[in-house]
C-alpha cells in the first residue's frame, strides 16, 4: 500500500511552525509531506529598506533550509505577499498542484480571528486551499493534469474560539525540530520565539493531559488525538462516491 500524501498550503514561509511537529511526525510514518507557500513573505520589514525581489530570495532559502531541516518537499508560488485574494483564478492555480501531488490530507489556514490567525493572507489562503481541493476534481480546470477526485480531508490550524471538532497530535517526540525550525525563523526575521511557542504546545497538551500538542480544526473526519494526521479518522459524515464528473 503506497504511504499517504500530505500537503500543507500555507501564506508565508513561517506559517510551517504552527504544524512542524505534524509535517514531522507524518514524515516519520513515511509519507510523501509537501508544504506549498503562495506567497514569498517579501513584504517583511525584517531586513530595512531591502528590494521586495531580495527579500523575497532571502525567505525562500530560509523556506528551503527549514523544508530539508524537517524532511518534506518545498513549494513556492508568487502571490503578492498581504494581497492574497481569495479569486476563482488563485484556486484554479493551486488545484494545478493539488493534480501533480494528488494529497490524500491538507493541512491549510481556517476561519480564525485571533491576533496572526486573522491575517488576511492566512484568511485568504485557507480560502483558497479549501476551494482548490474542489477545483481539482475537475478536469478542465487542471488540464492537462488529470483531476484528483479522491478523498482528500481537509485540516485547518486551529484557532482559540473554534468550535469545530478537534483532532490534535502529541508531538512531544519532535520537539528539538519543532524548536530548530523555530529558531532558524527567530534569528532572520524575529518570528518563533521559543517562550511563545512553547506556551502554545503546552497549552494545547493540557488539554489532552500531554507535554507539547498541535491542535487542528476537522473538518470532515473524526476527532481525538492521534499520532499522526493521515490515515484520516472515520468520522460521522456520508461522503459522495468518487465519480468521473
Amino acid at each position: 500500500m503506497t504511504p499517504p500524501t500530505l500537503l500543507a498550503v500555507l501564506a508565508h514561509p513561517d506559517d510551517e511552525v504552527l504544524c512542524a511537529g505534524t509535517l514531522l511526525a507524518q514524515r516519520a510514518a513515511g509519507s510523501r509531506v509537501v508544504v506549498l507557500w503562495l506567497t514569498r513573505g517579501e513584504m517583511t520589514g525584517a531586513w530595512g529598506p531591502l528590494p521586495t525581489s531580495e527579500v523575497a530570495e532571502r525567505r525562500m532559502e530560509l523556506g528551503m533550509r527549514v523544508a530539508e531541516r524537517l524532511g518534506v518537499e518545498g513549494r513556492f508560488l508568487s502571490f503578492p505577499d498581504s494581497a492574497v485574494h481569495a479569486t476563482p483564478e488563485a484556486g484554479h492555480e493551486v488545484a494545478k498542484v493539488m493534480a501533480e501531488i494528488k494529497p490524500d490530507g491538507l493541512i491549510t489556514w481556517g476561519d480564525a480571528w485571533a491576533r496572526g490567525f486573522r491575517h488576511p493572507d492566512h484568511q485568504e489562503t485557507g480560502k483558497i486551499a479549501r476551494d482548490a481541493v474542489n477545483f481539482a476534481r475537475i478536469a478542465k480546470v487542471v488540464s492537462p493534469a488529470q483531476p484528483h477526485r479522491l478523498f482528500c480531508p481537509i485540516f485547518t490550524l486551529r484557532g482559540v474560539h473554534s468550535s469545530l471538532p478537534n483532532v490534535a497530535l502529541d508531538v512531544t517526540g519532535y520537539a528539538e525540530a519543532i524548536f530548530d525550525v523555530a529558531e532558524i525563523y527567530r534569528r532572520a526575521i524575529g518570528f518563533g520565539a521559543p517562550e511563545w511557542l512553547e506556551g502554545r504546545l503546552r497549552s494545547a497538551g493540557h488539554r489532552w493531559s500531554r507535554d507539547l500538542v498541535e491542535e487542528f480544526d476537522a473538518w470532515e473526519t473524526g476527532s481525538g488525538l492521534f499520532d499522526r494526521l493521515l490515515p484520516p479518522q472515520e468520522g460521522p459524515f456520508f461522503h459522495h462516491p468518487d465519480r468521473d464528473v
